[in-house]
């Protein structure tokens, strides 16, 4: 599936909507594990922030790009989640060199929790250690307004 967003309101409407599906799903064994990939202003953290929003997190979202990893606590909806996912991981990988050094902020069992979120920027570094079943989307940048996004390319 292909999308055009004309602007960041439109990219975090998105983002806001995926999460709001994925609060639908049912568990699975595992964490739901999304990778993001795309140049610098590519619209990845514009989408997080929607995403983030969609899981009802009232925390600003930045890219974590000097402390690797962030931790949310996903909020409980009525309408959908009721606890079932409990934590919202936001990992920047801009700064890997190689995938194993995400290993050691305990990567393998958060992603093995099936009560977790994860959200991955520059998720292209880390390749070889993601899950097969990893969602991917592309951000492809067409002009300072404008973003391609394809999922699962």
């Amino acid at each position: 599936m292909n999308y055009i967003t004309f602007n960041s309101i439109q990219t975090k409407k998105m983002g806001r909507k995926i999460a709001q599906e994925i609060l639908k799903r049912p568990l699975d064994k595992k964490a739901i594990v999304i990778g993001l990939i795309g140049d610098l202003g590519g619209g990845k953290t514009t989408f997080l922030q929607g995403f983030a929003k969609g899981l009802r997190i009232k925390n600003k979202i930045l890219s974590p790009t000097f402390v690797l990893m962030k931790k949310f606590k996903i909020r409980e909806n009525s309408h959908s989640n009721s606890y079932k996912f409990a934590t919202f991981y936001h990992l920047d990988c801009y700064r890997i060199k190689k995938p194993k050094e995400i290993l050691g902020i305990g990567f393998e069992e958060i992603i093995k929790n099936p009560h977790n979120i994860v959200v991955i920027e520059w998720a292209d570094r880390i390749k070889k250690i993601l899950p097969k079943e990893s969602l991917i989307i592309r951000f492809k940048f067409i002009n300072q307004n404008t973003r391609k996004i394809l999922f699962n390319p």
